[in-house]
């Protein structure tokens, strides 16, 4: 059996290396959407998004300096530590931080739900019960932005992490309004400097009733 990826992986190294990067593109489309006239419904003076695995809090952070209160959920206490110090959090705002993983934490009704790379993560047997709980949870007109990973990842096969096909990927999305669906197969390397063959699906998507 091929070793559990995340019990492996240095990810005190990893936030290191990642908190002072940029917004993932994702995040920051959805969060255009939302500011865009061309959105419907989109009144609450409050808005609230749901960082799913937010590590540092590099999205955290854009969707906190934009006004939102933000829920920041992550496995890893070491990340939860590094995004309570950072010194870019806005004046004022409203984040709370939870210590869990996404498949047994819970959240109230939101606006938007942000998950950059997490979800691949989740073991194939919650995954389905996660992606119906973060469906719930949004508010119509709300938005997820997130990725999966594709089965040609180099990454394939590894024990606790869910891959999909282009095929159930659109099954995932029936119902939703698909604003971003954007498939990547690039040779690359990981933070850590591996060359790493990547197949990632990146996804926005509203959510309409």
């Amino acid at each position: 059996m091929i070793a559990n990826y995340k019990s492996k992986y240095d990810w005190a190294a990893y936030y290191e290396k990642t908190e002072g990067r940029p917004p993932r593109e994702t995040t920051l489309f959805a969060l255009d959407k939302f500011e865009s006239k061309s959105f419907y419904g989109f009144g609450d003076k409050n808005p609230l998004a749901v960082d799913l695995g937010c590590g540092a809090g590099r999205d955290t952070i854009e969707c906190l300096r934009r006004g939102w209160g933000v829920i920041a959920i992550d496995s890893e206490k070491k990340a939860i530590d590094k995004l309570t110090i950072r010194k870019d959090i806005p004046l004022g705002a409203q984040l709370t931080l939870q210590v869990g993983k996404i498949e047994d934490s819970t959240w109230p009704t939101c606006d938007f739900i942000n998950s950059s790379f997490a979800l691949p993560l989740i073991e194939p047997k919650n995954f389905d019960s996660v992606w119906k709980n973060i469906s719930k949870s949004l508010k119509e007109g709300g938005r997820i932005a997130c990725q999966l990973f594709g089965e040609r990842d180099s990454w394939f096969g590894k024990s606790g992490m869910t891959f999909h096909n282009r095929h159930a990927v659109d099954i995932l999305l029936e119902g939703w309004v698909v604003e971003m669906l954007r498939e990547e197969v690039e040779q690359s390397t990981t933070v850590r400097g591996e060359p790493k063959l990547w197949h990632i699906f990146h996804i926005v998507a509203k959510k309409v009733s």
